[in-house]
């Protein structure tokens, strides 16, 4: 059955989705949201029904709760500097409701093909089994829910068991790790923190982290302040004083930046982990204010990547082997979008280049949000990006040429691919606040191009 033509369709609703439905709602746009869920929240769902979340029972934020609230919405004093995963999903069904848009949102019912019609409008067709045709499509769905494994994989089998951590909920659920030998491969935030809960005391037997690529390791706190203290929000305009600071802390960020981290933790190798190669400044940092006592403490062991399998025997790259009963794969995710058919779109190594990291190029009417790597939280991005979007979808912002737009959306991806390290987790990584003030520079300009 296919109902009649409405304006917009929203692809999830997460905190991306949800920012973007409270934009609309205010403007007085036409739009439905689909969440495959049925509650709102994505990634910060506990146990969430479309077994899409990452969210761990331990789990708590990294960056501090005043740089992760919407700007129109503050989170409560009564949440800690870093809330739990309980708390922000709170927060989130509380914005939602607090706006007035959760009719706006159909719960239960996930998007399975979406397909481009002549006249750029979309067929939408839903796990309900209805099929809509749509003006405008605007993809929230995240880019942390398909699970990137290593390609190629390692030599040898291993008969083990073997998980992602994507799938990891708490030290027996749903692998059993308590008591057994554990190898954790990676070393980004979620490998960190799972690294640290199972190596302490009474939890994993051995845990062993394989690092593939060294990283720079940041605490929670300087002293006394949150992390991100020294950065402003990022929906917030930068008065004159605030622009030279800036622009003389670019010039200098990586010098102060590892210097700071240096004086709260010391470098990656003095505290057991290998030498990073690239700049604190060229990658995506780890966050972590425990990494350092549970190396230091004996309770976890630093180990190169992987080599080879033979059965439960895993060898490592400087030649030492473990008899290890757990291996949990923290290697990242893939970006994917299921509902495209792959002669339509397929993202390859997670490369993907948008004209300001919303617009394609070559689609009028398709949108994304949510689709970068921040060096801060998502919801302010996603509140800044859900303005440009509205204004577009308002007319009262225009678009560059086609032309213009491609060759912005490639330079600007290759001059990030150029900059961060060779990694599919870099390819959409951006500068908080830069991106941001180019986003509200950019509809100054788009006003002017009506």
């Amino acid at each position: 059955m296919i109902e009649k033509n409405q304006s917009i369709c929203i692809i999830g609703a997460g905190s991306t989705g949800i920012a973007a439905c409270k934009n609309f709602h205010q403007a007085g746009l036409d739009f439905i949201c689909y969440e495959a869920s049925d509650q709102i929240g994505g990634n910060w769902v506990y146990k969430n029904k479309n077994q899409m979340s990452s969210a761990y029972k331990s789990l708590h934020i990294n960056t501090s709760r005043e740089k992760m609230e919407y700007s129109d919405f503050p989170m409560p004093d009564s949440f800690p500097d870093f809330p739990h995963h309980s708390d922000i999903a709170k927060y989130f069904n509380d914005y939602v409701d607090h706006f007035g848009f959760r009719d706006k949102i159909k719960f239960n019912t996930s998007v399975v093909s979406a397909i481009l019609l002549e006249d750029e409008s979309w067929q939408i067709s839903t796990s309900d089994g209805v099929t809509n045709i749509y003006d405008n499509l605007v993809v929230a769905n995240g880019h942390h829910w398909d699970p990137r494994y290593p390609n190629p994989d390692f030599k040898g089998k291993y008969s083990g068991e073997t998980m992602h951590s994507h799938h990891y909920l708490e030290p027996h659920d749903p692998v059993d790790c308590v008591g057994k030998n554990i190898v954790i491969v990676g070393a980004g935030n979620s490998a960190m923190d799972i690294a640290c809960e199972l190596s302490r005391k009474n939890t994993a037997n051995k845990v062993f982290l394989a690092v593939r690529s060294p990283v720079w390791i940041t605490p929670k706190y300087f002293g006394s302040t949150p992390l991100d203290s020294f950065q402003r929000h990022p929906s917030i305009k930068a008065n004159i004083l605030q622009k030279a600071f800036e622009k003389i802390f670019s010039f200098l960020a990586d010098f102060i930046l590892t210097r700071r981290v240096i004086k709260y933790i010391g470098r990656p190798e003095d505290i057991g982990l290998p030498k990073p190669s690239h700049k604190f400044t060229q990658a995506h940092p780890t966050i972590s204010s425990e990494i350092q006592l549970r190396i230091g403490s004996g309770d976890l062991i630093i180990k190169p990547n992987i080599d080879n399998f033979n059965n439960k025997t895993v060898t490592f790259d400087d030649g030492s082997k473990e008899e290890i009963d757990v291996i949990i794969y923290a290697t990242g995710y893939k970006i994917s979008f299921p509902f495209f058919s792959d002669s339509f779109l397929k993202v390859k190594n997670n490369d993907i280049a948008l004209y300001k990291r919303i617009f394609h190029p070559q689609y009028s009417s398709l949108f994304f949000l949510g689709l970068v790597q921040p060096l801060c939280a998502m919801m302010p991005i996603a509140d800044e990006q859900s303005k440009l979007l509205t204004s577009y979808l308002k007319n009262t912002y225009k678009l560059p040429s086609q032309e213009v737009m491609k060759q912005d959306a490639e330079s600007i991806h290759n001059e990030t691919k150029d900059y961060y390290v060779d990694s599919p987790r870099h390819t959409i990584q951006i500068n908080c606040l830069t991106y941001t003030d180019d986003l509200r520079d950019e509809l100054k300009l788009g006003s002017r191009r009506l």
